[in-house]
């Protein structure tokens, strides 16, 4: 599929990035290097952290140690070549490049608000049936569950990737973004793009606000559930639980409602690239930090890692003496 790509092998991308602030350039690689090396060791240890600790083998783990590796995926479709354009003058990247990071960026995005409202469902069902909890969250559903949400990030990207080969593109065209962004593709085609457009606005309704609707309605109940309960310490143990998934949750969709927001203008293309960045870059760099931060199951295993690194140290030093 994504060799078939016709009439557009010769046509080029040049990625502006941020260009037009050439002085800022360079701490702007400092920061986002940082952000993305956080990111890389923050979701990729996060992934560890729940294999190696039995306590953790549970569903609700199970998710988010998936969620860390879309986050990291998706992260690393992007960053790598952020990082390199704004190290280099030759910013030009090819159309099937360009297709290609678009494939796997709209694959693991559509994944994570899936797998946002498969976790909002596990905490529904711990909160709002407890005692029904192991066999409704049984490993096959969760499997499914999981199966699901890139199946359904697969199919979705599929659809706009191919409606993209479909344009023609002619020559050597500038997108003032720092990726290849499906809107910003469009306006640079020769083709008619009015059913990609129809397409676009489809699709990321459908998933924006089916998504997001399904957690409100979670937890909607699960707040009803919440204030019935007679023991104060039982509420607080449940507000605890949802608290790390409840502020992912109002960052990552208080971000994709602020890009819905921006006027589509020249004016406002800096700050369509800034609301950009935040939920390429620092998203993935932020699951991790509330997860663990949040969770003592998690920071527990972090300590225990350190000691054993800490213990093994003098022992490996006086052997080497």
């Amino acid at each position: 599929m994504l060799l078939t790509y016709g009439n557009n092998s010769g046509a080029m991308f040049i990625l502006l990035s941020f260009s037009d602030y050439p002085e800022i350039e360079m701490p702007l690689f400092l920061v986002f290097l940082a952000i993305y090396s956080i990111t890389v060791v923050g979701n990729i240890g996060m992934i560890v952290i729940i294999r190696i600790n039995p306590k953790l083998h549970t569903p609700m783990y199970f998710f988010l140690s998936h969620l860390s590796f879309v986050d990291f995926c998706y992260s690393s479709v992007i960053a790598p070549k952020m990082l390199v354009n704004l190290f280099i003058k030759d910013r030009a990247i090819s159309f099937l490049e360009c297709i290609v990071q678009y494939f796997f960026f709209a694959i693991f995005v559509v994944t994570e608000t899936i797998l946002l409202v498969v976790m909002a469902y596990d905490r529904f069902v711990a909160i709002c049936r407890p005692l029904l909890y192991t066999v409704a969250m049984s490993q096959k559903l969760c499997i499914s569950l999981v199966v699901g949400s890139y199946a359904w990030g697969l199919i979705c990207s599929l659809t706009m990737t191919c409606s993209i080969i479909q344009l023609s593109f002619v020559g050597i065209n500038t997108i003032d973004h720092f990726f290849c962004e499906f809107s910003s593709l469009l306006v640079l085609s020769c083709s008619d793009t009015h059913v990609n457009q129809i397409l676009l606005f489809s699709l990321s309704t459908v998933n924006a606000l089916s998504t997001l609707l399904i957690i409100l309605l979670s937890y909607m109940f699960i707040l009803v559930t919440i204030l019935k309960m007679q023991s104060s310490r039982g509420r607080q143990k449940a507000f605890y639980t949802c608290a790390s998934h409840l502020t992912t949750i109002t960052i990552f969709y208080g971000t994709i409602l602020f890009l819905y927001s921006v006027p589509n203008s020249k004016n406002s293309q800096l700050t369509f690239k800034v609301a950009s960045l935040f939920y390429t870059l620092v998203i993935p760099m932020l699951n991790p930090l509330i997860y663990s931060l949040r969770n003592k199951d998690v920071k527990d295993t972090i300590r225990q890692i350190m000691k054993i690194k800490f213990i093994a140290l003098p022992h490996l030093s006086s052997k080497v003496r």
